[in-house]
């Protein structure tokens, strides 16, 4: 029963064989102690018919399994081993047969608590069909033209999984809300929902299949006042209403928005035994309104269109309601778009979403309000008078106090399980490890132990007067202190033009002030601040800048523009306009000419659009798509050809109190950030193109007749409108003592890992972002252009 647990627990490595008449996967436990049989038709390739053996085969079994395969085959050529693979993608079809998505090689780039965390290296795409059953179809030049589409998704870049670990979810909610199997695959955040689906309601498992995040993962060990901190960020990019920057914008009917983005950063100590952990969790979106951006191949910032569809804000409504059940309250809203302009684009948004979170706020009581902070970042940050950094660390230390972080000590003597009283589901999260990678554990390649050089004056002492109180508690004659958990509640929700540049500035300034409140937590610093200019602020910054470049490379076209990144490293003025200057060159041709196949790509990976036979393609205006794939633009597709698309032969080879004491932010804009055309697919989300008559195109005048003003009736309306949470002349103060933190650690940073590196983008050469260095032994920012 034990063993049978195990396996059922977790599948992780798997081999491929093929019959005329099927397809055979058997999987494996870790060990390949034991195997089971997955079975896959393929004399009727236009449906889906898998089937699992229910039968538990030993090590001992397996040749024996392998013969009686062969034998039952023999008169049609017998069995034969096609390649290794790591689990299963998916299922698709187009016009003809199915295809089978395989990752077929795997890399180990990092682990939480012990459960491997790979990356897609390389993937194989099987179709299911044989040389009798093939139609005809399968070669037509529809067909090819859907799988050539999806090409240009490269699942080598910036997607990430776990065998053993739910990584598509918080540690917070692994921990309080144990969830396994089916459910998962309905989160927000697995990318091949759609492709698993037929496979899962079949087999009514997930044993075969893999949950894909598509996002950043980055982890490295810091050596912090003698103790061994392993620091992790992952961005999750949400699956619904995804796309490229000027092809989706806003929030469509069901309340969810374009870019959205959930960020967690996790501290624990790396230790064998007993250990404490930490995580905090913000999020970035799209600004919740019904708005656009027309496509231009003469114009770097096309006009901003507001269109007139949700009068009563039903949609925004939605989406906050969305955000409090996934995080709770307060939600914080942090707009950092421009508050004035010479020609009227982003105060356009900047004042109807103002109007819309205080008619929310209207109708919900006063516990429950969106808190929220307008804040001009691109006017302050070419302020002589205000250093833009420090500013959004004050407000993010109020953030921080509103919505606090999670943190939990695993003591050897308080099982997790027994004390959250956890379901036994979630051995695969923090319990025994059933499917962890024996050979890799405690020799990983992406971190080195480097010597400890950190300041004996910033480090925590052994005794944990960190603020936490303890319990007390006797096991086998010693006592053990044991801090209580403390959880999140509400989260901080950061927002510019297009969620990129200016807001990746701002979660890294919610990061650092998190960081030091969970260093604090750990025990590893006295105070719970970290100076912006210590090692370890600039060690966070490099992972920050990291995540915005490959957040920006899959939403916009082009790393991030990091202005504010790289004035703090000292990069001379004359460098930092020449790095920005290409980077908006890169977004401009990327946005012009790609992104109209990177959606038509993402609709079909996603199930957004489903080719059927005898209904208009994907390309033709029939379709119902707004923008429609022409054939003299596809010369300028870019296709993917290496090992790592998914399309490969068919045989592959082997978050402190301010004066207010509470903190509300939004945040809304963009530093020059290029702006790109809206491309709502009908298909996608049922939402009707909207006609000339109900679009206002807002260019040049300062308000908008079709939006009720608000009265001043509204409790926070006689104040300067631009919070309602935070004293702003407290946040302008020019004293910025908060910023002005104790601790002041020096860190010893590993060798750099991560998902998303930018040095792999495909732009073309000729607009190639500038050569950073990432990889460094003494001081990580030494680097120049």
């Amino acid at each position: 029963m034990a063993a049978a647990a195990e396996v059922d627990g977790c599948l992780q490595s798997f081999e491929l064989y093929e019959a005329e008449s099927k397809f055979y996967i058997l999987g494996t436990n870790t060990d390949k102690t034991l195997w089971r049989l997955l079975t896959i038709d393929r004399l009727e390739p236009s449906e889906l018919h898998v089937d699992e053996d229910s039968t538990m085969h030993s090590q001992s079994d397996y040749p024996d399994l392998l013969k009686i395969l062969d034998e039952d085959h023999k008169s049609t050529g017998g069995v034969k081993f096609v390649t290794n693979c790591f689990g299963i993608i998916g299922f698709i079809k187009f016009l003809g047969p199915y295809y089978m998505l395989i990752i077929t090689e795997q890399r180990k780039i990092g682990d939480i608590f012990g459960h491997p965390v790979y990356q897609v290296t390389k993937t194989a795409m099987i179709e299911l069909s044989n040389s009798k059953t093939r139609p005809k179809l399968t070669n037509s030049k529809d067909e090819n033209r859907y799988r050539k589409l999806l090409q240009t998704i490269d699942l080598r870049k910036d997607f990430f999984f776990s065998h053993s670990y739910h990584i598509i979810r918080s540690i917070q909610k692994n921990f309080s809300d144990p969830q396994e199997g089916w459910e998962l695959y309905d989160t927000m955040f697995v990318w091949n929902e759609f492709l698993t689906r037929g496979i899962r309601n079949i087999l009514k498992t997930t044993l075969w299949t893999v949950a894909l995040v598509y996002g950043f993962f980055k982890q490295d060990k810091l050596a912090i006042c003698g103790k061994d901190i392993m620091l992790t960020l992952i961005a999750r990019r949400s699956r619904h209403y995804a796309g490229t920057r000027y092809l989706k914008r806003g929030v469509n009917d069901e309340g969810r928005v374009a870019n959205d983005v959930e960020t967690e950063q996790i501290v624990y100590e790396d230790l064998p035994g007993p250990r404490q952990i930490s995580s905090v969790v913000q999020n970035r979106g799209s600004i919740p309104l019904f708005w656009s951006q027309e496509t231009s191949k003469l114009n770097l910032k096309p006009d901003i269109i507001l269109h007139e569809k949700d009068k009563n804000y039903e949609a925004t409504r939605l989406h906050f309601e969305n955000l409090r059940k996934r995080y709770g309250k307060p939600i914080i809203i942090l707009n950092l778009i421009k508050t004035r302009e010479k020609r009227p684009r982003e105060v356009i948004l900047r004042r109807e979403f103002d109007r819309a979170i205080k008619i929310i706020n209207s109708g919900l009581p006063g516990e429950d309000h969106l808190r929220f902070l307008h804040w001009d970042l691109h006017k302050n940050s070419q302020s002589k008078s205000t250093n833009a950094l420090q500013v959004l660390l004050k407000v993010a230390f109020e953030a921080l106090n509103l919505t606090e972080f999670f943190y939990y000590q695993v003591s050897s003597d308080r099982r997790t399980e027994s004390f959250l009283n956890l379901s036994a589901t979630l051995k695969n999260g923090f319990g025994p490890h059933v499917c962890d990678d024996n050979n890799n554990r405690g020799t990983a390649d992406y971190v080195d132990d480097l010597d400890d050089i950190s300041q004996d004056d910033t480090c925590g002492s052994s005794d944990p007067g960190n603020g936490i109180a303890e319990d007390n508690s006797e096991v086998n004659g010693s006592n053990t202190q044991i801090k209580p958990p403390k959880f999140q509640k509400g989260v901080l929700r950061t927002n510019c033009i297009d969620c990129l540049d200016r807001t990746n500035v701002a979660q890294y300034a919610y990061g650092l002030a998190a960081l030091g409140h969970q260093l604090h937590a750990l025990g590893s610093l006295e105070s719970p601040e970290v100076h912006i200019d210590a090692p370890l602020s600039r060690h966070l910054m490099h992972f920050y800048e990291r995540m915005g470049d490959t957040l920006a490379l899959q939403y916009g076209g082009s790393a991030a523009h990091n202005k504010i990144f790289s004035a703090k490293r000292g990069h001379l003025k004359f460098a930092i306009q020449s790095q920005e200057f290409f980077r908006t060159l890169q977004r401009y041709y990327s946005n012009a000419y790609m992104d109209a196949y990177k959606q038509a790509a993402i609709n079909l990976f996603l199930g957004y659009f489903e080719p059927q036979v005898g209904k208009p393609a994907l390309w033709e205006p029939e379709s119902g798509d707004e923008h429609v794939l022409d054939d003299d633009t596809s010369k300028l597709m870019k296709r993917a050809r290496s090992d790592g698309s998914i399309l490969n032969n068919s045989k592959p080879s082997m978050s402190s109190k301010g004066p207010n004491g509470m903190l509300n932010s939004a945040f809304t804009g963009s530093k020059k950030e290029g702006q790109y055309p809206n491309w709502s697919s009908d298909s996608m989300h049922g939402m009707s193109s909207t006609s000339e008559n109900s679009v206002l195109k807002l260019r040049y005048t300062s308000s908008a007749s079709h939006v009720k003003h608000i009265s001043c009736e509204l409790d926070y309306c006689n104040g300067s409108g631009d919070s309602n949470f935070l004293d702003l002349d407290w946040l302008s103060a020019s004293d910025n003592e908060r910023s002005k933190a104790i601790s002041t650690p020096d860190v010893n940073i590993s060798t750099d890992n991560a998902v998303g590196d930018v040095s792999s983008g495909t732009m073309v050469s000729a607009i190639n972002n500038p050569t950073f260095c990432y990889h460094f032994t003494s001081c990580p920012f030494s680097c120049v252009l």
